[in-house]
This record gives C-alpha cells, structure tokens and sequence, in this order.
C-alpha cells in the first residue's frame, strides 16, 4: 500500500519521535510512505543539517526559519491568519504529491485551521485519516484568539474524514461531544519502538559511574524544564527530603525555562550528588540514559494527552510514577505496570518516589511487566494495523 503521512509540525521532539515511529511501523510492515510536511522540515533526520546545502535546501531551511520567528514576532491572531491561509500551499504541494505517486491512504496529523489535506483527498477520491493530537475544545497552552474559525474548519474535517484516531479516549468522547456528526474513529495511544528502546543495547554501568550514581537507586525524568510538566515543583518539594534517602539518586534529563531555577536549588541546597543534571542530550541518547534508571517521574500531564515518554520509559523496564488522569490511567496499572497519584496531589507524587527508591525490588518487578505491556500492546505497529483496518473499513 503507498501512504502519504502529511503534517504541518517542526517534526522535533515528541512530536517528531511519534511521526518517525508510525512511518517506520507502516514501513516494516511492507509499506511504501512519503513525508509531506513543511518546506524544509524533515521529521526523519535527527541531526541538525549544517550549512553548505543546495540552494534549494537553503531556501527551505530560509524559509522555515523566518516563519517560526514571525511567529514569536507577529500577534498571535495574525499567526492564526498564516496557519488558514497556509492551506492554499497544502492544496497544490500535497495535490501534487497525490497525482504523481497516487497513494492508497494519505495519513494526516491534525494541526487547527488545516483542512487542506481532506480537500485534495475528495478530489482525488484517497481515503483520508486524521490522527488527533489537537483541537479547538481541549484546553491548550498556546492561546487560541480565532477560535470558532477552527471549531468550523475541525468540525467539517471530522465529520468528512475517512478515520480519526485519537490518543486517548477523552480526546474522542470530548469531540463526539462537541461533534456529533464525527467521522468512524479508534482510540490509539503513543507507542514505542522497541528496537530503539531496548535496554540491552546500553552498558547501564558505565554511564551510572561517569555520573558518580552507580551505588544509587536512580529516578529519572527526561523531558522539557517547563511549568506544565511540573518538574519545578517536583524537585522544590523533594529537595528538602531526599538527603533522608541517601540511596537515592535523580537523574534529570534536558533543559527549559525552568532549568536554571532548578540548578540553583540544587547548588544552594547542596544536593548535586544526588540530583544530577544533564542539560539538553542528542536525542538518540535518550534511550541509553534512561537505561541508567531504575524507574521514572512523570510530575504532571492533561486530560486529553498521551504522554510519549511514558511509553518509552516503560520500553526499557522503567516503570514510571505518574498521574492519574485518564489518558494514563488507561494504560498503566496502579502497582503493576507503574504507581499512580492524583492529578495536583504533589505530595503523593514525592512520598511515592521517595517510598519506592527505597525499595529497589519492586522497581524491577513492576518494569518488567510495563516493558512486557509495551511489547505485547503498544509497539508502533500495533497502531498502524489498526490504522490500516480503519481506512479499509
């Protein structure tokens, strides 16, 4: 079968690992995918491109570069205006993509104001899914000032659409909620690949004594230093506590607007030989330091996401402390395949990391069976499939 995955991301980060992993499970799976995206956006290559390319590549990366500042730059509601107007340039790059290679399915990730995509798939009669990260009636951290803009474009796209698949079951209840006339959809939460995440490939203690915690019961956390994944608050309440638990040991991977502040605590409290700072990491070394953990923090999450370090966390045998909102709740079992806290219960949240560090058989009990979840249930390839039953029905 030919797939078109489309998207309008950077292709970085969490969202770049999720797109690299459906298009590598359709690929193993027999196959043929092409990336539509963004001029010069290129999910699959990891590594920052250095300068010297062709023009043309120039041109691209030119291009994106100056959009993503215009976006800081400009007002949020005439940002708004270039994502709706965008749609016209979707028409005729996607259109033509279609023409030459004439796909079977063309697979979207869903961005606000996009509707493009479900244009060129009527005109050319391909079935057309729609994978929700997003929307218009979910409450977001980005401000939304056009907003029954969106809620028009969401609604004629969801209702139109071949498919949708949404992350959590939330995410579907919410839009059938708000859309009653919603096109035929699954839920299908993150996945991971576990060839890339694999803990065998990695000398756990080599690394554990370059970073002077191999004789440490180590919690880690990788992600963004920013409010919303509650990591500030997280380290302020246990920094107080955790020189009671000598044997244990954080291990906090990557950088953000909390960083600093974070640094500073540990310098003024004198906890750096057990918390440990790694700053911001190539990304393909994240599975090699989180198999120097024994088990991971999740500070905080939403209603509606899929949070994708929890699934690859739980790849590598690390069972994660998390909270309990839905979308969590659904795939991790409390005391099984992780330990749940209520959603703001920051307190619980510490008392349970600092319980289990103490505690370092049941750290391996419990991963061992969320590394055992993730291979019989939320490989990447157990998406695709039931993506490629979707669009065939």
């Amino acid at each position: 079968m030919k797939v078109i995955y489309h998207h309008r991301t950077r292709g970085v980060g969490a969202e770049g690992a999720h797109i690299r992993g459906i298009v590598d499970a359709f690929r193993n799976l027999g196959h043929e995918v092409t990336i539509q995206s963004f001029p010069g956006v290129d999910p699959e290559e990891t590594k920052v491109v250095p300068q010297g390319g062709s023009p043309e590549e120039e041109g691209n990366r030119s291009l994106l570069s100056k959009l993503a500042e215009s976006s800081k730059q400009v007002p949020e509601v005439v940002f708004e205006v270039y994502e709706v107007l965008y749609n016209f340039l979707v028409v005729f790059r996607l259109g033509g993509v279609v023409r030459k290679i004439k796909p079977d399915l063309i697979y979207e990730r869903y961005s606000l104001f996009m509707f493009a995509g479900l244009i060129v798939a009527k005109l050319f009669g391909v079935p057309f899914v729609i994978e929700v990260n997003d929307s218009s009636v979910v409450e977001r951290v980005r401000p939304l000032f056009l907003k029954r803009v969106a809620t028009w474009f969401e609604r004629w796209v969801f209702t139109y659409a071949d498919g949708l698949v949404f992350i959590s079951s939330f995410f579907q209840n919410l839009a059938q909620k708000n859309y009653p006339t919603l096109a035929p959809s699954v839920v299908l939460p993150n996945g991971a690949d576990i060839d890339k995440f694999d803990p065998d490939l990695f000398d756990r203690n080599k690394l554990r004594a370059s970073l002077g915690i191999e004789d440490k019961n180590v919690c880690g956390y990788v992600g963004a230093f920013v409010h919303w994944h509650g990591i500030d608050w997280f380290v302020a309440r246990i920094i107080p506590l955790i020189k009671q638990h000598p044997k244990i040991a954080l291990l906090l991977v990557g950088d953000g607007v909390c960083f600093n502040e974070i640094k500073l605590a540990v310098e003024k409290h004198a906890v750096g030989d057990q918390i440990i700072l790694t700053g911001r990491i190539p990304h393909d070394s994240v599975p090699e330091y989180i198999a120097a953990m024994d088990y991971g923090i999740l500070p905080d999450s939403n209603d509606y996401g899929s949070p994708m370090k929890l699934f690859e966390f739980m790849a590598m045998g690390k069972a994660m402390v998390s909270p309990s909102f839905g979308p969590i709740a659904e795939v991790v079992t409390d005391n099984e395949t992780g330990w749940l806290f209520p959603p703001g219960g920051q307190q619980e949240c510490v008392d349970k990391v600092l319980a289990l560090g103490d505690n370092i058989g049941e750290l391996g009990k419990v991963g061992a069976k969320a590394s055992l979840y993730i291979q019989n249930e939320r490989q990447w390839k157990h998406n695709v499939e039931q993506v490629i039953a979707l669009s065939r029905s």
